[in-house]
């Protein structure tokens, strides 16, 4: 099974909780869910060095301390991804790789209609995590 990793990175944008996503380019992509930053870890990285590479690398921003999600796997292709939650530390986000034609911190009623239906989980789960008794 492939292993994919990433980030549900997180900001605080005047009492609204907001989340990085990003939609993958290409033509044939213009009607494709958008997705939390992620990719395929290099042979012997950890899945949490590489939800913060792939968030560089797709995004330019910096991910502070995580936390784990869980994962999820895809219902047809039956990858697995596993996310990691933060606070963004550092950068705006920009489309930094050719994989994405976009990347923006959304309110996060809104990344439940953008966001890919499998990974919509994370947002339970990171609003859960963020709950006052969790932080």
């Amino acid at each position: 099974m492939k292993q994919s990793a990433g980030t549900l990175l997180y900001r605080n944008n005047s009492g609204q909780l907001e989340v990085l996503l990003v939609h993958p380019s290409g033509n044939y992509n213009r009607h494709a869910p958008w997705s939390i930053p992620k990719g395929l870890p290099d042979e012997g990285e950890s899945l949490e060095a590489a939800a913060r590479r792939e968030t560089l690398e797709e995004t330019g921003v910096t991910a502070g301390p995580l936390e784990p999600l869980g994962s999820i796997t895809y219902t047809k292709s039956r990858k697995q991804v596993h996310a990691f939650a933060g606070q963004s530390a550092a950068g705006s986000p920009r489309c930094a790789s050719w994989e994405i034609d976009q990347a923006e911190f959304v309110p996060i009623e809104r990344a439940r209609e953008l966001l890919h239906p499998d990974q919509r989980p994370f947002l339970d789960r990171l609003e859960e995590w963020l709950k006052p008794s969790n932080i």
